[in-house]
């Protein structure tokens, strides 16, 4: 068994999977975050655009969202704070970064996400991004590769002294 993307500690048939597969609505705003999460890392994307608001559904990009799904590395998500979201409440929010790899390079994705229950299903509203994504501005180089200085001497013998 595959443990789940989120990071829950859960297999992903015990945790996100019935959420993506329709059987089960998510409980709380969290497990809706930590679920389309999942979606990302396995490729879903219609159930990322069913979990999103109706209203907000046609301003979904599907094409550029199957895009950064399938080119990035999803490396994990962090639950850092949540606000109401729970089973009796009826809007939540999930402060949370989703980390991933792109092009070797290692990113942040540090959000503040608004979430509603209508008709007894969690619904993603839309986010505030927290910061700057956090980004290498080159990607990391290796102690054995040519140093990027342009010595010729290998990067542990040269700038990485």
């Amino acid at each position: 068994m595959n443990n789940c993307p989120c990071g829950s500690g859960k297999t992903i048939d015990q945790c996100c999977e019935p959420y993506i597969q329709g059987r089960e609505h998510a409980p709380t705003a969290e497990a809706l975050m930590r679920s389309r999460y999942t979606a990302y890392a396995i490729k879903n994307l219609e159930y990322l655009r069913d979990t999103l608001l109706p209203e907000e559904r046609d301003e979904f990009d599907i094409e550029a969202a199957r895009k950064w799904s399938e080119t990035a590395q999803w490396d994990g998500l962090d639950i850092l704070h949540t606000e109401d979201g729970g089973p009796d409440d009826e809007t939540g929010i999930v402060d949370f970064v989703a980390r991933y790899s792109q092009s070797g390079v290692r990113q942040a994705h540090r959000e503040l996400g608004s979430f509603r229950k209508q008709e007894g299903q969690w619904l993603y509203v839309d986010g505030e991004v927290r910061g700057e994504p956090q980004r290498r501005a080159t990607p990391k180089v290796g102690r054995n590769e040519p140093c990027p200085c342009g010595s010729g001497k290998k990067y542990k013998k040269c700038c990485g002294k």
